[in-house]
């Protein structure tokens, strides 16, 4: 793991022209997993694990474990085939990714995050962007589709994440 706190990554903007429309995919998509760590970066388990926008029940930590498992999802079950349950989801509480975080266990969903990461780019790698494979809502799609989606996924999430952070220290920012 990058260390605990949260280090925040380093952040590459993707090139306002790419030729190579694999390379834009992967670029943006990273620039938006590492743009959720940075959102992260410095805070503790507690302030990860905060609620801080009454009523809603979504936090830091919880955003972490979601694309954690929306990581798994799209990765390694639609693309690569692999019959591999979700890390925080379960079928009794669909919403636990989101709803279950503990301040204890911050470093060890982070390092989850990260390491389901990694996954997902060395899957990503082994496949072509016209590769298909079946999602139990939206049918078949290929990578191409996953990294749009996965893209989308990250932004809109990215925009809660701004929100979180600024109730719980007042940093904003990119």
């Amino acid at each position: 793991m990058s260390g605990f706190p949260v280090t925040a990554p380093a952040r590459t903007d993707p090139p306002g022209i790419d030729p190579d429309e694999r390379h834009s995919y992967e670029t943006w998509l990273d620039y938006h997993r590492a743009t959720l760590l940075t959102k992260c970066s410095g805070l503790d388990g507690e302030q990860l694990a905060r609620r801080a926008v009454p009523p809603s029940t979504l936090s830091l930590l919880g955003l972490v474990r979601h694309m954690t498992d929306v990581e798994r999802g799209w990765f390694r079950r639609v693309v690569d085939g692999e019959d591999v349950p979700a890390l925080h989801r379960t079928d009794d509480d669909p919403d636990a990714d989101l709803n279950d975080g503990v301040p204890e266990r911050a470093a060890q969903d982070v390092a989850a995050f990260e390491a389901e990461v990694a996954v997902a780019r060395e899957v990503a790698a082994r496949h072509g962007l016209d590769d298909v494979g079946r999602h139990r809502h939206h049918g078949m799609v290929d990578l191409r589709w996953v990294y749009v989606h996965m893209i989308e996924e990250y932004a809109r999430h990215n925009g809660h994440a701004d929100l979180l952070r600024e109730c719980i220290d007042g940093a904003t920012g990119d």
